[in-house]
């Protein structure tokens, strides 16, 4: 969320007598982030995100500004858009796709705990649940398309090894796209710098979730391995047994897994390889369930898919782990 594309005060005046949202006190850009270009925005009427879209077009924009407004009208804790005074919630800034938004409150956690975790996985499962009354669709946008035009660029830069590697994950994902398990709309980004908490007597609770510039339609159990690769993964790269219990019990008690997506963890894993256009993770091997073999894939991944069992309801809401996966 840098600033590249630079707004005067003068001109968000002139822009903003579209809305009815008070005269602009100040606007402080937001030095963090690569997509797009963010602003604070203050008016007489209140606090405000505003955004000037650097990548994404007036075209593909619409999927993801009326998703957030369908999961805030949901109860989903995310910017809702700010429609103007012809009820559109995209306008054009300095020759730039526009958008204001609600600013929501709380910080992020960097160095998220059990409790951290256990409230991710609980709004990832609100927001699953939600997702499935959005009309619009997209297909992930870091789907296997995707996967397929990025490796020939990232090839150059890794040693042979990890370029067999990454060629075997992709023909393997070819193999188990698993498109019937649960589908909906996905975040896909929702790493620790796109929740914001706040603390109520002494607990953390998410008073946000933002950037769904990447969200699209996919299989709902890829969104929990890419939440739990981020929240719950280690300085060493490993998953934390207990972050990832919690986060997982969680969104298991919101949206209970079926038994289709307890047998399919690990290959929804390893797509972040692909999605993360490779981050060098340290490799290890781990069963491939579906064909009772071991295969060589990024350690974080791998241990995913020792640790993916599914928290299973037990007497006195106390949690038992179901035997690991391979």
């Amino acid at each position: 969320m840098a600033v590249f594309t630079p707004v005067t005060l003068d001109q968000l005046g002139l822009w903003l007598k579209n809305y009815s949202i008070g005269t602009p006190l100040e606007l402080k850009g937001i030095p963090s982030g690569i997509e797009n270009s963010n602003f604070f925005l203050t008016t007489t009427h209140g606090q405000y995100v505003l955004t000037l879209f650097e990548k994404l077009t007036r075209s593909e924009l619409p999927f993801y500004i009326h998703l957030m407004a369908h999961l805030a009208r949901h109860g989903i804790p995310c910017p809702a858009p700010i429609a103007d005074r012809d009820n559109e919630y995209l306008g054009q800034l300095n020759g730039k796709p526009a958008a204001i938004v609600s600013r929501l409150a709380g910080t992020s956690e960097m160095s998220p705990g059990v409790a951290h975790c256990s409230a991710i996985g609980s709004i990832l499962a609100d927001m699953h649940i939600a997702g499935q009354t959005y009309g619009r669709r997209l297909e992930n946008p870091r789907g296997p398309r995707w996967w397929r035009e990025t490796a020939p660029q990232v090839m150059p830069f890794l040693p042979p090894d990890e370029q067999a590697m990454l060629a075997d994950e992709l023909r393997f994902q070819v193999s188990h796209r698993l498109d019937k398990l649960p589908r909906g709309v996905v975040h896909a980004d929702l790493f620790r710098d796109n929740c914001l908490f706040e603390i109520t007597a002494g607990v953390p609770r998410v008073g946000g979730i933002i950037d769904f510039y990447f969200a699209g339609n996919d299989v709902l159990l890829f969104d929990v391995a890419v939440t739990v690769n981020d929240w719950c993964s280690d300085t060493a790269g490993e998953l934390d047994t207990a972050r990832t219990s919690a986060l997982l019990a969680a969104y298991h008690a919101e949206r209970p897994l079926n038994a289709a997506e307890k047998v399919h963890g690990p290959p929804c894993c390893a797509p972040q390889l692909c999605d993360s256009g490779y981050r060098g993770y340290s490799t290890t091997t781990c069963r491939d369930p579906a064909k009772s073999s071991m295969r060589t894939i990024p350690r974080a991944f791998a241990t995913f898919c020792d640790y993916a069992w599914l928290p299973a309801m037990a007497c006195r809401g106390q949690f038992e782990l179901l035997r690991p996966i391979g």
